[in-house]
């Protein structure tokens, strides 16, 4: 899920609504909190950030995605301490 959520931002930048729009389309079904439950987990691991909010009349203003770097390294294997 988080692979497709990193695809999908790619190189520019993703509205939330984008991102869900387009995970449906990839045969996810996500519902609203579990969307942002995957991109706060994102969030955190410094791999994307918020790049602007957008405001789209009333309500919370929604947020733009992108990519907070463009590598990541993963130990696949533990150090053997």
């Amino acid at each position: 899920t988080r692979w497709d959520i990193i695809d999908i931002i790619g190189e520019g930048e993703a509205k939330t609504k984008e991102i869900r729009q387009e995970m449906k389309n990839r045969g996810y079904e996500l519902s609203n909190p579990g969307l942002y439950y995957h991109l706060s987990e994102l969030k955190d691991a410094g791999v994307i950030e918020v790049s602007s909010y957008v405001e789209e009349g009333r309500g919370a203003p929604e947020k733009k995605w992108k990519l907070a770097r463009e590598k990541i390294e993963i130990d696949l294997v533990g150090s053997g301490e």
